[in-house]
């Protein structure tokens, strides 16, 4: 299968996308022996030989990370200001790592961080659904009919979203506070903050506790773990990407 040339650079690890498209751009890269200026271009892995620099790029080797993500983190590889991003936490990996969707600053939990792009799009991709599951503590008591607005779906200021399947965990009538499950499949920016928020219970803390069938089971606040071969699996043919190698 043929892919973009600045893709493949990327996800071996030796920069990041944009700045691929600069060594391309720059004549720094060649494919068989040829210099490649075109970001258009198109290569077919393991087939094709490329080169930055004249160092040929090796053989890509693919990581599976489970991170438990910390409130006041960015979910990014690299912040401007300064802050803490989940690239601090994986600096010994030997790759570049991208995460699969984002967490708000605000907001802990599972992250999942791999350099298989294909994997990542196919996860990420609206029409497989893949279902995240929220632990929000919510100011106030939900009424039930409350809660059914989330269930049907609600209208925010960028559309309505999906029905969620929502749930009251705990409530503290004396602290006037409840815990909810919510489960959605939508990635929109700080959706179940939005969603609580339209609903008149914004949330004080916001925890991702599952994404798809895995949890954060034995995995401490800001460390990560990777993934078991059966798990990688399993989240292809969850997304419909099992023809992906592993």
């Amino acid at each position: 299968m043929q892919e973009r040339l600045q893709k493949i650079i990327s996800e071996a690890g030796v920069a990041s996308r944009r700045k691929a498209e600069e060594l391309i751009t720059g004549g720094r890269v060649t494919v068989n022996g040829k210099v490649v200026s075109a970001l258009g271009t198109k290569v077919v892995r393991g087939r094709d030989t490329i080169a930055v620099d004249g160092k040929p790029l090796g053989i890509v080797k693919k990581f599976y990370i489970l991170f438990h993500k910390p409130k006041g983190v960015i979910t990014s590889l690299h912040d401007p200001e300064g802050r803490k991003t989940v690239a601090d936490y994986i600096a010994d990996i030997p790759a570049r790592l991208y995460p699969v969707g984002r967490l708000d600053y605000a907001t802990e939990g599972l992250l999942l961080l791999t350099n298989d792009g294909e994997l990542t799009n196919a996860l990420l991709h609206p029409s497989q659904e893949i279902a995240k599951t929220y632990w929000a503590e919510v100011a106030g008591i939900p009424a039930e009919e409350k809660l059914d607005l989330l269930r049907a779906g609600i209208r925010l200021d960028d559309g309505p979203t999906a029905p969620a399947r929502v749930r009251i965990l705990d409530r503290d009538e004396d602290k006037n506070r409840a815990q909810l499950e919510i489960i959605i499949h939508e990635g929109r920016n700080r959706q179940v903050r939005r969603m609580c928020e339209a609903i008149g219970h914004p949330v004080n803390k916001l925890k991702r506790v599952k994404f798809a069938f895995l949890t954060l089971e034995g995995v401490r606040r800001g460390k990560y773990r990777h993934l078991e071969r059966e798990e990688v699996t399993r989240l292809k043919e969850l997304a419909g990407a099992s023809k992906v190698q592993t």
